[in-house]
């Protein structure tokens, strides 16, 4: 297993326990590139050959305490962010039914509403913190399991789907409440939390099978398994690459189930995913 993680002033490490192990120097062996820049994440790609000097990089490093560095987004430049609506069936019968969820939308079920894109500008790690940037407006809170793609991916079948993934993380898909349609609500800067780190693929053999929960201030929201998910990791997969070509880097967010309510400025939430992490995110005013 390797935990990985970007720290501080854009800087790699591995974390092992209650420290981090600086790495950097590894990013030096990734190809050199010109204009027109690549449209994927250079370091997700060459991940699978990187892991080994990673990891011989680490055994050296001194431990950085966890508690003293500044968690950015594990992945540094995703071509998109593509995201499940309404993939928990309970999550479902809530929006169907509560109107300061649907707002007279119609709430479809995945297999008919599909997925939809967030700007990559909405993407900040753990310790960033989440801006609400529109106060007049209902701005609720969505954790979700998030597989992070390894290679390109175009047509794949389910059956093999789970090969394309590089990584796993742990992410916040925050949503303003309104008619408007989901990628412009959830779009917002900040409204796209993922960290603290990436698990690669390997420590997560079946990522359909996880507890995960969300508290506020200390009360629990959301607690669920992602056995509940209607369309689980491999299948989202599998829809994604028959209407996008998946690049290295590029992240899915596999949905959120019950229990959606409004966060504040002064809020602290904590979210946590078995075998992928935790961390504690604080809510401040734009």
């Amino acid at each position: 297993m390797t935990i990985i993680a970007r720290f501080n002033d854009n800087r790699l490490g591995v974390v092992q326990g209650d420290v981090i192990k600086d790495v950097t120097s590894v990013l030096d062996r990734l190809p050199a590139h010109h204009y027109p820049l690549p449209t994927h994440d250079i370091f997700i790609a060459a991940l699978p050959e990187l892991l080994g000097a990673i990891e011989g990089e680490a055994d050296k490093a001194e431990g950085i305490p966890l508690s003293s560095v500044t968690f950015l987004s594990p992945v540094a430049n995703p071509g998109k962010l593509v995201a499940a609506p309404v993939n928990y069936l309970k999550h479902l019968e809530e929006a169907q039914t509560d109107p300061a969820l649907h707002h007279q939308n119609q709430i479809a079920t995945i297999h008919r509403a599909g997925l939809f894109l967030k700007a990559t500008s909405s993407l900040v790690g753990s310790s960033h913190g989440i801006e609400v940037a529109l106060p007049d407006r209902r701005t609720d809170h969505e954790i979700e399991l998030c597989a992070i793609i390894g290679k390109r991916a175009k047509n794949v079948s389910k059956e093999e789907a789970l090969e394309y993934v590089a990584a796993y993380s742990l992410g916040l898909d925050i949503t303003i409440r309104g008619p408007e349609e989901r990628s412009l609500r959830k779009s917002l800067d900040t409204y796209s939390v993922l960290g603290p780190w990436m698990v690669t693929a390997d420590e997560v053999p079946d990522p359909d099978n996880l507890d995960f929960s969300l508290e506020i201030n200390g009360e629990v929201r959301q607690r669920a398994n992602t056995r509940d998910l209607i369309l689980g990791v491999a299948e989202l997969i599998e829809l994604a690459s028959r209407f996008y070509t998946l690049e290295p880097g590029d992240i899915i967010y596999t949905g959120t189930p019950e229990g959606v309510a409004p966060i504040l400025p002064g809020d602290t939430l904590h979210a946590s995913i078995e075998k992928v992490g935790e961390f504690t995110v604080e809510v401040r005013a734009a």
